[in-house]
């Protein structure tokens, strides 16, 4: 038996490695976009020209709660709670579905405003970029979160589960960080 788990070990060493590279990537995904908005916007003097809606706001406090959360499954996954792992990766994951709808909703009163993708003010579109790419994350970090969660229900190895725990922890916790990181910087950028 023991012998069995350090051979899943080996194995699922390479695919941390990969997590990491996805991560280091996106990050400089997320550094070329806000970049690309200074050098456009710094030359004009101005921001996006407007106050965000205050519903991003309120995103912002689901997404950090959602970390909490996952926080919570990874350490009862690692003291054998089996059935609070689960709990907490189900809100998890619905805090990362609130976070996406409440999202759309910022959508919606953008362009209550008058704020479209294609505009006259490309720096206010930068606002669907980022927040666009971001929820293409929240999508795979959700998707990672069910993979983890099938696996707890299916009573998979306990080395298997923690490094699901663990992969999904690691990349749910970078796009909470990367999503403070637009939104603080798309504060700085109001006007």
């Amino acid at each position: 038996m023991a012998q069995i788990q350090q051979e899943d070990k080996m194995a699922l060493g390479p695919k941390k490695f990969n997590m990491w590279i996805f991560i280091f990537t996106s990050f400089m995904f997320f550094a070329a976009l806000t970049s690309g908005f200074i050098v456009y916007s710094g030359g004009r003097g101005h921001g996006i020209n407007l106050k965000l809606p205050n519903v991003f706001m309120y995103s912002t406090a689901c997404i950090v709660i959602s970390s909490v959360t996952m926080f919570l499954a990874s350490k009862a996954a690692k003291s054998l709670q089996f059935a609070k792992q689960r709990q907490y990766l189900w809100l998890t994951m619905l805090l990362g579905v609130l976070f996406f709808i409440i999202q759309l909703i910022g959508w919606s009163q953008l362009i209550n405003m008058g704020v479209y993708f294609v505009n006259n003010n490309a720096s206010q579109s930068f606002i669907y970029v980022f927040t666009g790419m971001h929820l293409i994350h929240i999508i795979a970090g959700l998707l990672l979160i069910a993979n983890t969660l099938r696996g707890s229900y299916k009573n998979i190895p306990q080395v298997k589960n923690l490094f699901g725990m663990e992969m999904s922890s690691i990349f749910w916790h970078f796009i909470d960080i990367i999503w403070i990181y637009l939104y603080v910087f798309l504060l700085l950028n109001q006007y």
